[in-house]
């Protein structure tokens, strides 16, 4: 009897994302990611552990997945619509070359700039007048990714580990979870603004079910530690 994947579900999966052409752009498997001149020491390449309907993945994909059978793989297209956006002319921006002079930065074509906390790239270079393109790389393009599930993660200390590592970007094992009595003590390695917190706390209720949860600093826990009581 198969499985079949619900919203708000935890599950184990790996993926890998293409363009038309057959160039690979993201995977979660390493011997793809060297195959195709993607690899990073920085990157961890491991299978993926995501909540379903929180939007961790492509809306397109993620929308995919409800429905599904644990142990299934399958393979889907995404418009840009539902992968990385339309191309957006307004994101097209003509920056004085007296900007990047403020900054030391000698512009050039093909050139990651970050400006004002947006992520571009110089696309031309004419007189005074620099084109920076905002749009994110693969605006415009369709996409297809090939996806296997795992397995349906039901344990809430390793639910919350993956939340928040993927929320984050924080390592696991840099995170760490105990959970008894329909309640979890979450020690992170920073101590966060207690509205965050809160927020937080209050999302990890609804997905685990949990009736509270406790978030502290590992590094002195009885001076950050923040209290999410249960409503």
């Amino acid at each position: 009897m198969t499985t079949k994947i619900k919203n708000s579900d935890f599950i184990e999966l790996d993926y890998t994302g293409t363009l038309a052409d057959g160039v690979v752009f993201d995977t979660t498997h390493e011997a793809v990611a060297k195959e195709h001149h993607l690899f990073s020491k920085k990157k961890e390449y491991h299978p993926a552990i995501i909540c379903v309907g929180e939007k961790q993945l492509l809306p397109g994909l993620d929308a995919q997945l409800e429905g599904r059978d644990v142990g299934e793989s399958f393979t889907v297209s995404l418009a840009a619509d539902q992968a990385f956006g339309k191309r957006d002319i307004t994101k097209m921006k003509i920056v004085p070359v007296s900007t990047f002079k403020e900054h030391n930065v000698q512009p050039q074509p093909g050139l990651q700039v970050d400006m004002d906390g947006e992520r571009g790239i110089i696309t031309r270079i004419s007189g005074g007048r620099i084109i920076v393109n905002f749009n994110h790389p693969l605006a415009g393009k369709e996409v297809t990714y090939t996806v296997k599930i795992h397995r349906k993660v039901t344990e809430n200390t390793e639910k919350i580990t993956a939340f928040l590592a993927s929320m984050f970007g924080m390592p696991k094992d840099s995170i760490t979870v105990t959970v008894a009595n329909e309640k979890a003590k979450v020690v992170l390695p920073v101590e966060l603004p207690a509205q965050i917190v809160a927020v937080i706390g209050d999302k990890l209720k609804l997905v685990t079910g949990l009736k509270e949860i406790v978030i502290e600093k590992a590094s002195s826990t009885k001076e950050s530690k923040k209290e999410v009581s249960p409503q």
